[in-house]
Order: structure tokens, then sequence, then C-alpha cells
């Protein structure tokens, strides 16, 4: 029995036996090959001679060199000044008239060439320094430099003929006050032009006002201008004081014994299930003896009677 066992697994072919040396051969020279290339490979060497010449000076230099000396440093950086390093001469304040002021007195004070001829140009062709603050107005003066010189500043004799000319043109432009007179506005008789002139009423506004007014009928109130669509309460608060109304001017009626629906709705206060109460009322009781009788409508309230009531009637 365990000779078939060997016999059936251990039992290779000519051509299976080839491939297992093969495979074998190859795994073997994989694993040997790098002890014997470095027999055939020739090391790189490195010369550290150099590297080791450049440490050997850095410890000499470093051993000559003299220790630090702060007091030699404090010495050395108190020592380095510009006015030691330059020529510049270094300004010189004193009191001064700009006005009278030569060129050397500028540059004594520290200001530049150019800076200089600039205000020289300024002074020849009439220029003159009324008070302390105008030496900010130089072009190419420095706000450090004007900021320095203004303690210093003089002026003993300013022109008189400035004086004179600078009261002159006050005296002319003093205006006597004259109260302005605020002209009324009517609400029932105002046109657009009259409502444009007051303020924060423009073109839109003033024709909107007109228009509610229309189909009201008239005010018979101030404050129903405020009602007019997209008017501001603030604007109408500011133009409030302004406005009057005419007690002889009558509001357009409504006959609410004889008036179809369609009529009284497009009053603003009437919308159309207030009209059509009226009308229906009307069909069943007969026509109203007074005004009064539309309170026993059930939908309309105190408020609202009292609102229409300036704009009913029944004759």
């Amino acid at each position: 029995m365990w000779n078939q066992f060997l016999e059936d697994y251990f039992n290779f072919t000519k051509k299976e036996r080839r491939g297992f040396i093969y495979a074998v051969s190859i795994i073997l020279i994989a694993i040997l090959l790098p002890f014997f290339l470095r027999y055939f490979i020739k090391e790189e060497t490195i010369d550290h001679t150099l590297f080791e010449k450049e440490i050997a000076q850095l410890r000499i230099e470093s051993s000559v060199r003299k220790p630090y000396n702060k007091k030699y440093d404090a010495e050395y950086y108190n020592d380095y000044t510009p006015n030691k390093l330059s020529n510049v001469k270094k300004a010189e304040v004193f009191f001064f008239d700009p006005n009278t002021a030569t060129v050397n007195d500028w540059i004594r004070l520290g200001i530049k060439q150019r800076t200089v001829e600039t205000i020289q140009k300024y002074i020849s062709k009439g220029g003159k320094f009324y008070k302390p603050d105008d030496l900010k107005k130089i072009w190419g003066l420095s706000k450090t430099d004007a900021e320095r010189l203004l303690p210093y500043v003089n002026i003993k004799s300013p022109d008189k003929g400035f004086q004179q000319f600078e009261k002159r043109q006050y005296a002319e432009n003093v205006h006597s006050y004259t109260p302005r007179i605020i002209q009324k506005v009517d609400v029932n008789l105002a046109d657009t032009t009259a409502y444009i002139a007051l303020p924060g009423i423009g073109s839109k506004l003033s024709q909107r006002i007109i228009s509610f007014r229309d189909k009201l009928g008239g005010f018979y109130s101030i404050d129903q201008v405020g009602e007019t669509f997209l008017l501001p309460d603030s604007t109408f608060q500011k133009i409030k004081p302004r406005l009057i109304i005419s007690n002889n001017y009558p509001v357009k009626k409504i006959n609410i014994n004889i008036a179809s629906v369609n009529e009284m709705k497009v009053h603003p206060y009437i919308r159309y299930n207030i009209a059509n109460a009226i009308f229906q009322f009307r069909q069943q009781h007969g026509n109203f003896e007074s005004v009064e009788q539309i309170k026993r409508i059930l939908i309309v309230t105190e408020e609202m009677y009292l609102k229409l009531l300036p704009y009913l009637t029944i004759e």
C-alpha cells in the first residue's frame, strides 16, 4: 500500500524531472549571485581628505577668534550715528517771519533747496502768509517739518489790504433774514402742481391723491388724505400742517334709493358686499326713509356708518 502511494505521488516523468532541476538551479543562482558580484564590481572609493582638512581649518579659526566683548560692541553701536557718517548739517530752529525769511534762513531751518525755491516763487508772485497754519499749504513741505516750525512762526506785519478785503467781502455776503411764507394747500381745490410743492410729494403721489379725492367725491376731513394708496404716514404727518379744507365745498353724495350696485361699489368706502346688501334691503323693504336706516343691515357697523354718512343721501 505504501509502495503504491509513494509511487503515485513521487514518480515523475522525464519532462517533470528536467523542469524541477531547472527551477532548483535558478533558485540557487539567485541566492548565490550577490556573494559573487562583489568580485566583479569595483567599489568607488571616497576620499575624505579634503573634508577633514576643512574641519581642521575651522577648528583653528575658532580657536584664534577673539571672545565676545559686550563693552566693545556697545561702544561700536553708540558711536554709529548719522551725524558722524555724513556731512549733513543739523537743522536749527529760531523765530522767523515766513514773509521776510531769506533763502539761508529756510536752509538753516532744515528745509530742502527745492522747497525753498517754491516758497520764494510764491512770495515773488504776491503770495503772503497770514497765519502760521499757512505753512501747511506749501507744496513739498513735509507735515513733520511744518509741525516742527509752527511754534516758531512770528508774522509781524500781515497785509492790511487783505484784512480790508476780507471784511468787505464778509459785509457783502451778509443777507438779511426774511421769514418764508408757507403756502397752505386746500385739499379739495389743489391741483397736481400745488401738491407737488409739498415736501415729499412727487408727481405720482399728487396724482394718486387727486384720483382718490375724485373717487370719494371730495374730502370732508384732512385725515382722509392720509388714506391715499402708498402715501407714507411720515410724509402725511409732515405735510398735514400745510393742508386746509374748505367748509363750503360740497362732497358728492350717492342716493341710496336709486343707485345701482355698480354705481355704489365704485366708491372707495363701499365694497360690493355692502352695495349689494343696500340694494337687496331696498328691494325687500322699499326705499329708505333716512340714511340711518342702513344701520339695520347687519354687516354695516357703526364705524362704517359714520364713515359713509357724509357721502349718502335719500334724495
